[in-house]
């Protein structure tokens, strides 16, 4: 007898598998998925304490390719005196299942893990593959997760026609949104120096914090851009800002923040950072800049891939979708790099959060939205 999605769901949940552990879940994903037909490779990345444990499985040989991009790491519990049960006791009161990962995103991989082994079982002869791609370390650095498992399935011959992500994309109900792209991800850390000194005596010091606030306004005030027809306008928000001074009489002698911009196509983390040296330069005072860019923007064109996901969620929910790009950043990010990817998954009301939560109702129409997403696109 193969195994529904709330079996699997809380088989997931048991398993608590904080990043970059797995504790389990990865191994029991591969069983049931191997006793269905499904080849499967554990391919860690990594060392020491950084290794992170990464499963790919497959059921099939010929094209066309869908794989479908997932992940067993959860974030922290918090503080367990919050939660109503414990986070990785999978409890289900009133038909909501609880437990860490219900919704980000165990509930999503056992939504696909039961429609692809049920697809398989009664249609094992269709023609073209299904995969899974499931990562440990989605919610954490990612260097060691799917984008090291992509150079390997492109080394050896696993790379798919399209990709489907499971992350959670509604945020109130299913038949919402898909995600047809992201936003980008920048950082910025800009540091002011002064001359640190006595209050008092404010000829003698430099204080940096006049100067930092007016790279702060000048960034705040500048609009990178209006959004455009599959995107909301970059935006910018300083996240810290630091004085580093327990003395309330001392000037001191450095100051700094912190900023993070979520940026669209209209930029690139290049030109971004180009455009933020020429605000700040226009300010006209000295200043350090460090960068970073953890995601550069990307969009899959709507056309038929992503209709044919669009069509299997109002199938299911007699809702249309809308295709977006907002939200944060997933590891889809690295699969548009190689075919693709449209993501479609459960409710995002209570990720990360204390009590999180899935309604055992979303979890078998997402089940039955990815069933029918694998007939039509193999069966048609």
């Amino acid at each position: 007898m193969t195994p529904d999605v709330i079996e699997i769901a809380k088989a997931l949940i048991a398993c608590p598998s904080v990043t970059p552990k797995d504790e389990g879940a990865q191994e029991y994903l591969a069983k049931i998925l191997g006793d269905a037909g499904f080849e499967c490779h554990h391919l860690p990345f990594g060392e020491g304490d950084e290794e992170v444990p990464n499963l790919f499985a497959r059921y099939g040989t010929k094209e066309p390719h869908i794989c479908f991009i997932g992940h067993t790491d959860v974030v922290p519990s918090g503080p367990l005196d919050k939660w109503d049960t414990p986070p990785f006791e999978p409890t289900i009161k009133d038909d909501v299942l609880y437990g860490r990962g219900a919704s980000d995103m165990k509930g999503g991989d056992a939504a696909f893990a039961a429609a692809a082994i049920d697809f398989v079982t009664n249609t094992p002869d269709f023609e073209g593959s299904i995969s899974l791609l499931i990562t440990g370390d989605e919610e954490g650095e990612a260097a060691n997760g799917t984008i090291k498992v992509l150079e390997w399935m492109d080394a050896n011959g696993h790379i798919p026609t399209v990709a489907l992500g499971g992350e959670p994309t509604n945020p109130d109900h299913l038949g919402q949104e898909v995600k047809i792209g992201r936003r980008g991800s920048f950082h910025g850390n800009l540091t002011v120096h002064g001359k640190q000194g006595h209050v008092a005596y404010q000829h003698l010091a430099n204080n940096p914090v006049p100067a930092l606030a007016k790279l702060i306004n000048a960034l705040c005030e500048y609009e990178f851009d209006e959004g455009n027809e599959h995107f909301v306008a970059s935006n910018l928000e300083f996240t810290t800002v630091d004085i580093g001074n327990p003395a309330e009489n001392v000037i001191p002698g450095e100051a700094k923040a912190h900023f993070n911009i979520r940026y669209n196509d209209s930029w690139s983390a290049e030109t971004l950072g180009e455009k933020c040296r020429e605000i700040l330069d226009a300010v006209g005072v000295e200043y350090e800049l460090d960068i970073r860019a953890d995601a550069e923007s990307f969009l899959t064109q709507p056309g038929e891939w992503s209709s044919l996901v669009q069509d299997a969620v109002e199938e299911v929910t007699g809702k249309r979708p809308e295709a977006t790009t907002t939200g944060g950043t997933s590891d889809a990010r690295f699969v548009t790099n190689y075919c693709p990817v449209v993501e479609c998954g459960p409710i995002n009301a209570t990720i990360h959060q204390v009590n999180e939560n899935a309604k055992i109702s979303d979890l078998l129409d997402l089940t039955g939205i990815y069933s029918v997403i694998l007939d039509r696109y193999f069966i048609g």
